[in-house]
């Protein structure tokens, strides 16, 4: 009886010295991506006016801000070192103006590319654990949330991606790891290496 009772009072000075982060798992997982700089950074389009090269003008992004008729472009000489030819002089249209105006930083110089956060993260579920010892590989899936016009028609929210990050178990509990540790991926390279999911 009296060992019984001792076993006891070991076990339970054993689970009060735990903390939840002392266990990883998919809930925790979750919320330290979530919480994570890399993970909350916002996406950030850069808007490129002026004179470019027609590789510029017919990019992905350039085509669907014209379809939208905010941007339009005039043929004009290609300055020295911008190429390939045509190039085009692009400008906001009227109704590019009031989209993407209030859109812009206060303090932009309004010289050179705009910057526009157009979207961010959103953490759809975690996938997968796989530890060894005090380190672990978690597999998540994710998608873009538009922040404005401009990243709904940029970013389609639809579209799932599946990445993996590695976490590392210290004295305080489970941590992102948020630069290279023993080959492991911090989450800034997960993000950036993300393949599309399958529904």
């Amino acid at each position: 009886m009296r060992t019984a009772k001792m076993l006891f009072l070991v076990a339970l000075s054993f689970t009060a010295a735990c903390s939840p982060r002392d266990f990883l798992t998919r809930r925790l997982a979750a919320d330290l991506i979530s919480a994570a700089e890399p993970f909350n950074a916002p996406q950030t389009f850069w808007l490129n006016t002026g004179i470019v090269s027609n590789k510029d003008f017919s990019s992905p992004e350039s085509m669907v801000l014209q379809r939208r008729g905010w941007i339009t472009g005039n043929e004009e000489k290609c300055p020295p070192g911008v190429e390939p030819a045509p190039c085009w002089d692009i400008v906001l249209s009227p109704h590019g103006v009031d989209t993407i105006r209030p859109l812009i930083a206060s303090g932009s110089s309004g010289n050179g590319p705009i910057a526009i956060q157009a979207a961010r993260r959103e953490l759809i579920a975690i996938t997968g654990i796989s530890k060894a010892g005090s380190f672990a590989d978690v597999e998540f899936t994710w998608h873009w949330v538009a922040l404005n016009k401009v990243g709904e028609a940029l970013y389609d929210s639809g579209v799932h991606y599946r990445s993996a990050v590695a976490f590392r178990s210290y004295d305080d509990g489970w941590r992102v790891v948020t630069s290279a540790v023993h080959g492991n991926q911090p989450l800034d390279e997960a993000l950036r290496n993300a393949e599309p999911a399958s529904p």
